[in-house]
């Protein structure tokens, strides 16, 4: 192995420290309010050499997101190659955002940072189509698992709403928690809400599946 080749790995293995200690902070405290000097401490590092791996937070935030992007991609081809039934395969879906969610919860508070304006306003437009495209593949991925249920026409939309009803549900949860009471929908609840929601988009008005 040579000099730079050397550097260069130990360089991405020190990129890969300081998104990992981000990653904690952010599943503490949210990726707003984690600051490049908390970072920087974690690794133990001082804030410019932190800056000579990373160019910026922002850098680090869709490193971040690129990261949850690749293992919700991961996930979701692993259940379509499954070759279950539909239904089962849209429940793999429901417990894989579930899991992804119990274990790896900075992912959930990444995705969500995207809503807030300010997060992507120093993001170049060139990394915004990125995202776009790569979150994009993910969703289609979506699609084709719920289309046996729902149908071709309906596919991009059902995919939208598994994904947001979920995301919602936790949100909710997440605020009960911060107001001091229990933490619901809890596993159970989450199955209920699952089928609930499979119930309403694979039978049509009259009751009858498609």
């Amino acid at each position: 192995m040579g000099v730079q080749e050397r550097r260069e790995r130990e360089r991405e293995a020190r990129r890969q420290l300081v998104l990992d200690a981000t990653r904690k902070l952010v599943r503490e405290r949210g990726f707003t309010a984690t600051t490049t000097k908390e970072i920087a401490k974690a690794c133990e590092l001082s804030e410019a050499t932190l800056f000579w791996y990373f160019q910026s937070k922002d850098e680090i935030f869709t490193s971040l997101l690129y990261q949850g992007i690749e293992l919700m991609r991961s996930g979701l081809e692993e259940i379509a190659t499954s070759k279950r039934e539909p239904r089962h395969q849209l429940a793999q879906l429901w417990r894989f955002f579930a899991e992804v969610r119990e274990q790896q919860p900075e992912y959930f508070h990444v995705f969500g940072t995207l809503a807030n304006p300010a997060a992507t306003a120093a993001v170049s437009e060139d990394v915004k189509a990125e995202i776009l495209r790569r979150s994009g593949d993910n969703l289609r991925r979506c699609a084709e698992l719920v289309r046996a249920c729902v149908g071709a026409k309906d596919a991009r939309i059902a995919a939208d709403l598994f994904w947001a009803a979920f995301v919602g549900l936790m949100v909710l949860r997440d605020s009960r928690v911060n107001l001091g009471a229990d933490a619901h929908p809890d596993e159970r609840e989450l199955r209920v809400a699952f089928e609930l929601l499979l119930e309403g988009v694979a039978h049509d008005r009259h009751g009858a599946a498609r």
